[in-house]
C-alpha cells in the first residue's frame, strides 16, 4: 500500500481514538510508521535523503520503543502494509502532520493520566515524534534545495 494513504489512515485512527490507551496505539503505530517509511526511502528513495531517512528511520523505532503497548487491534500493524511511496514530497508532508498530530494528542494523554509510567512514556513518546517530525523536516527541505537547484540550471 502506497505510504500517503497508510498516512491517511492512521491520521483519521489517530483523530478517532479516545481512551488514553487507543491513543498510545495510535502514536506507536504512527512511529511504526515513520521507521518503515525512513527505511523504504533510505533503500529506494532520492540520493540526497538517504542518510536522512535512515536516520529518520531510527527515530521511529525509538518512537516505538518509548511506547508499552500491550495489544494492537486485531495485530494489525499498518506500517507492515507499505510498499511503495509514489510521491516522496507528500508523504513526507503527510507524516510530519501525522507526527505533529501525534505530539498534541500524547500532551493530552500526559496532561489527563494519573498514572506515573504512562505519563513517562507519552513524555518520550513526544521527544520521539519531535526528533521524528524534524527528520521530515529536514528531508522535506532537502527536497526544496534539490528543487531550487534543478530550477537555476
Amino acid at each position: 500500500m502506497d505510504g500517503v494513504r497508510l498516512i491517511a489512515i492512521s491520521r483519521d485512527a489517530l483523530a478517532q481514538s479516545v481512551p488514553e490507551l487507543d491513543t498510545m496505539v495510535e502514536a506507536w503505530q504512527a512511529q511504526a510508521l515513520a521507521q518503515a517509511v525512513g527505511g523504504h526511502l533510505a533503500l529506494r528513495g532520492p540520493q540526497e535523503l538517504r542518510a536522512e531517512a535512515r536516520a529518520l528511520g531510527e527515530s521511529g523505532g525509538r518512537g516505538c520503543g518509548a511506547l508499552e503497548v500491550p495489544t494492537l487491534r486485531g495485530g494489525l500493524i499498518r506500517a507492515a502494509q507499505l510498499s511503495e511511496v509514489s510521491d516522496v514530497r507528500e508523504a513526507l508532508t503527510a507524516l510530519g502532520v501525522l507526527l505533529g498530530e501525534v505530539g498534541i494528542a500524547l500532551v493530552g494523554v500526559a496532561c489527563g493520566t494519573e498514572e506515573e509510567g504512562v505519563y513517562w512514556q507519552c513524555i518520550e513518546a513526544m521527544d520521539a515524534a519531535d526528533e521524528s517530525g524534524d527528520r521530515v523536516s529536514g528531508m522535506l527541505r532537502r527536497l526544496d534545495e534539490r528543487d531550487g537547484e534543478r530550477a537555476w540550471h
